[in-house]
């Protein structure tokens, strides 16, 4: 199947794009800002990564946001949604993510951010979301996301054999995971445990086919994706589907021109910005996804991102960690 765009297809609003995620932290008039305020260092994220694969990496201040990211770090190493908030390795990924795309990890000390992670690693190969307790395989991709990032998956306190063994039991009859053993396949769960077994090495453990179909299932008839079967389309899919089926290698199993033509008509015109489905007004995290999305499609002018780590591929290879694949 054909990954370029349909000749129907309306065309991506770049420009627009960019002043849609600039103007974000300038619209502290609204309510929905405060609301979100626990997102903060994950909007950061998603709006740093979209404006690095559109190409525009200058269009915020990378001092501004370094300095900001710092304030955001605890004594414990962990970083939270925003300053002043608990930390959360969420926020932990998110903060490293950025820094590591700036090249700005000097502005930390990364032996305090493997210290917290590791103490949120538990005996059950699982990891915790921060000092309560919750578990989740997001959890898991997010803490051995950022260790690899940092190059400190052999650190001597983890159990990774334990941890590969928890996400297989997470494994369905579907191939799908779940968020604990017994818990429903999604496909949102699906790339954070592809995507952890990847980074270990440990693919052997999917059943890549019968994954692959389920993922390719996941497909409707308008060309967009849902995350699980009989629920409704959502753009944010167009990642958690395409970045599992590009690390198994099965990106062409879905038809890539109805899901570019979908995304775009999923962007708002007047504003900028990419919403869940056409007609909803936009958000940055459906603006990311939607755009990394388009980017593993192969659509014209925009940075290749990383089906793994979901930042700039160039910026893993800068690192070296392209070898993954």
């Amino acid at each position: 199947m054909s990954h370029s765009p349909a000749p129907s297809s309306p065309e991506l609003l770049l420009d627009q794009h960019v002043k849609y995620i600039k103007e974000l932290d300038t619209k502290k008039n609204d309510l929905e800002y405060w609301l979100t305020e626990h997102l903060r260092v994950n909007g950061l994220y998603w709006g740093t990564t979209a404006l690095h694969l559109l190409g525009r990496p200058e269009a915020l201040d990378h001092d501004q946001i370094v300095e900001y990211l710092v304030k955001c770090q605890h004594d414990n190493g962990g970083f939270g949604g925003h300053i002043d908030h608990d930390p959360h390795i969420l926020s932990t990924l998110s903060a490293v993510q950025v820094l590591i795309t700036y090249d700005r990890l000097d502005a930390i000390n990364v032996d305090r951010v493997v210290d917290y992670i590791t103490s949120l690693h538990n005996p059950d190969g699982t990891f915790s979301g921060d000092a309560w307790g919750e578990t989740d395989t997001r959890f898991i991709f997010c803490a051995l996301n950022c260790l690899s990032l940092l190059k400190r998956l052999d650190d001597k306190r983890l159990n990774l054999d334990k941890t590969i063994e928890y996400i297989v039991r997470c494994r369905n009859f579907d191939g799908g995971f779940g968020s604990a053993p017994g818990g429903e396949s999604h496909a949102a769960q699906v790339y954070v445990c592809v995507g952890s077994l990847t980074i270990l090495g440990a693919q052997q453990h999917i059943d890549a086919d019968q994954l692959g179909w389920w993922l390719s299932e996941r497909q409707l008839k308008n060309g967009g994706l849902n995350g699980r079967p009989e629920k409704l389309e959502d753009v944010c899919y167009s990642w958690w589907v395409l970045s599992s089926l590009s690390m198994l290698k099965r990106v062409h199993w879905i038809d890539g021109a109805k899901l570019t033509k979908f995304i775009l008509e999923a962007q708002d015109t007047e504003t900028g910005g990419i919403s869940d489905r056409p007609g909803n007004l936009p958000d940055v995290f459906h603006t990311n996804f939607g755009i990394c999305g388009l980017s593993l499609l192969g659509y014209p002018g925009l940075v290749v991102v990383d089906p793994i780590y979901c930042m700039p591929r160039h910026v893993i290879q800068r690192i070296g960690l392209a070898d993954k694949h």
